[in-house]
C-alpha cells in the first residue's frame, strides 16, 4: 500500500532557516569543546602522570568556550541568535579562541588548528559566502601570526603553508557546497510553494465540482418530485372528474324537473360546489403539468395572482390575510411564465408556514424602465412571521438545508437557481427579525434573440 504524500502547509521563513542553522552550529561548538577537553586531558587520564605544561591555560580557554557555547545554546532555545547584529565579531572571537588554543598547545602543529576548519564550516552554514570568505581571511591571518610567533623548527614553514592551502581549499569547497545546499533548499521551497498552490487550486476545484454536483442532484430531485406530483394530480383529476361530471349531470336534470323552490336552491348550491371542485382540479392539473421553458411577454401581476390562487388551497392559508400592492405602471416583460409562478408560489408558501393565524402577508411590485436599460421588476414578499435566525440566514439558499421539521431544503435553493438561470434575475433576503421576513425577487426583461439575416 502506498503512503500518501504529506505536504507542509507553511514554507520555511528566513528567520526559521537561520534558527535551524544556529541549532547545527550549537552542536558543532559543543563537539569542539568536548573534543578539546579530551585532547588536553587524555594523556593525564590515561597515564596519570600529572598535568602537562599549559594544561591549566588550555582548560581555562576551553571553559570560556564552553560558557560561550552554553549562552549560545540558551539563546537558541529561546529562538534567538547570539550576536546576530555583529556576525563578523563572532569570527574574530573564534579566530582569537583557536589561536590561543594553538599557542598554548603546540603552535602551528597543534591539533586545534583544525578548529579553523570547523569555524569556517559553521560560518558557511549560517552566513553568506562573502562573510565566510572574510572569516577565512581572518583565520588565515590568525594562523599566519601564530606561525610568526612560533620558534623556527625545520619543516614548520611548509606545514604552515600546507595548512593555509588546505584551509583555503576547504573554505572554497564548503562555500560551494553550502551554496549548492542553499540553492537546493530555495528550489525545494519554491516547488513546495507551487505544490501548495496547486493543492489549494485542486481543493477549490473539487469543492466547486462537488457543489455543482450537489446542485444538479438537488434540481433533479425537485424535478422528479414535480413529475411524480404531476402524474398523481393528473390521475386524481381523471378519476375524480368522471364521477363529478356524472353527478353534475344528475343535479342539473333534477334541477330542471323539480319545481320546489327550496329543493332547487339546494341543488344550485350543490352544483356550485361541484363547479368549484372541478375548477380546483383544473388548477391542480395546470400547475402540475411540465413547466414550459418558453420565453414570452408575461403579465407579472397575472403570474402572481395565479400563484396566490394556488396557494389558497394550502392548509396554512386559513386565518391569514394576503394583501397585494401592485404597481399600476407595470408593463409586460419577456420572461418565463411557469417559472415565475413557481418562484412566487414557493416564497408565499414559506411565508404561510412562518406566520400564525391573524398575521398578514403582503406582495408588492415595482416597475422600473430607463433609457437603454432592460426593464426591471421588483417583487417584495413580506410576512409577519417569527423570522429566521442569523445563523440560518447564511445557509437558507443551500441545497438540503431546512429549518422545517418536514421540509426537504430544496425550495429556496430551486427558486434561486430558477431566478438566476431561467429568469435572469435574483432572490435576496432583505431582512429577517422578530417582526417578520422580507424577500426580494428581481427580474429583468429578457432581450429578444437577434433576428437572422437569412
Amino acid at each position: 500500500m502506498s503512503t500518501p504524500l504529506h505536504v507542509s502547509n507553511s514554507a520555511v521563513t528566513p528567520g526559521e532557516r537561520e534558527l535551524q542553522a544556529e541549532s547545527i552550529t550549537v552542536r558543532i561548538r559543543w563537539f569542539g569543546v568536548a573534543l578539546g577537553y579530551l585532547l588536553v586531558n587524555l594523556d593525564f587520564i590515561v597515564a596519570s602522570s600529572g598535568p602537562t605544561e599549559s594544561r591549566l591555560e588550555l582548560n581555562a580557554i576551553l571553559t570560556v568556550g564552553a560558557v560561550y557555547a552554553l549562552i549560545d545554546t540558551v539563546r537558541s532555545w529561546k529562538g534567538q541568535v547570539l550576536l546576530a547584529e555583529f556576525r563578523i565579531l563572532v569570527s574574530l572571537m573564534e579566530a582569537l579562541f583557536i589561536g590561543m588554543l594553538c599557542y598554548f598547545d603546540d603552535g602551528i602543529g597543534s591539533p586545534f588548528r583544525f578548529y579553523y576548519f570547523l569555524s569556517i564550516l559553521v560560518c558557511a552554514i549560517r552566513h553568506t559566502p562573502l562573510l565566510t570568505s572574510a572569516t577565512f581571511g581572518i583565520h588565515a591571518f590568525s594562523y599566519s601570526l601564530l606561525g610568526l610567533m612560533a620558534d623556527r623548527v625545520p619543516g614548520a614553514a611548509m606545514q604552515m603553508l600546507l595548512t593555509l592551502v588546505f584551509m583555503g581549499w576547504a573554505a572554497w569547497a564548503i562555500i560551494a557546497l553550502t551554496g549548492l545546499l542553499k540553492n537546493a533548499g530555495e528550489l525545494l521551497g519554491k516547488l513546495n510553494a507551487e505544490l501548495l498552490a496547486n493543492q489549494s487550486d485542486l481543493e477549490r476545484r473539487i469543492s466547486e465540482r462537488t457543489k455543482e454536483l450537489q446542485n444538479s442532484q438537488a434540481l433533479l430531485v425537485q424535478q422528479e418530485k414535480q413529475a411524480a406530483f404531476g402524474l398523481l394530480a393528473a390521475g386524481i383529476a381523471h378519476e375524480v372528474g368522471n364521477p363529478l361530471a356524472s353527478i353534475s349531470s344528475i343535479v342539473q336534470m333534477l334541477h330542471r324537473r323539480n319545481e320546489d323552490e327550496h329543493t332547487r336552491n339546494r341543488l344550485e348550491m350543490v352544483d356550485g360546489q361541484l363547479n368549484r371542485i372541478q375548477r380546483i382540479l383544473r388548477e391542480l392539473v395546470g400547475f402540475s403539468r411540465p413547466a414550459s421553458q418558453q420565453i414570452s411577454l408575461v403579465d407579472v401581476h397575472s403570474a402572481i395572482n395565479n400563484a396566490l390562487n394556488i396557494a389558497k388551497y394550502y392548509k396554512r392559508w386559513k386565518g391569514k390575510t394576503v394583501n397585494s400592492e401592485f404597481d399600476t405602471g407595470m408593463k409586460a416583460i419577456r420572461t418565463i411564465y411557469d417559472e415565475l409562478v413557481q418562484v412566487v408560489l414557493n416564497l408565499v408558501l414559506n411565508a404561510l408556514d412562518a406566520t400564525e393565524e391573524g398575521a398578514s402577508i403582503t406582495v408588492t411590485t415595482h416597475y422600473r424602465k430607463s433609457e437603454g436599460i432592460p426593464a426591471q421588476v421588483a417583487i417584495h414578499i413580506v410576512d409577519e412571521g417569527h423570522g429566521i435566525s442569523e445563523e440560518d440566514q447564511q445557509q437558507i439558499f443551500e441545497p438540503y438545508y431546512t429549518t422545517k421539521s418536514s421540509g426537504t431544503g430544496l425550495g429556496l435553493f430551486v427558486c434561486r437557481q430558477l431566478a438566476r438561470n431561467e429568469l435572469h434575475g435574483s432572490i435576496d433576503l432583505v431582512r429577517s427579525d422578530a417582526s417578520g421576513t422580507e424577500f426580494l425577487v428581481t427580474l429583468q426583461d429578457i432581450p429578444s434573440p437577434p433576428k437572422s439575416d437569412a
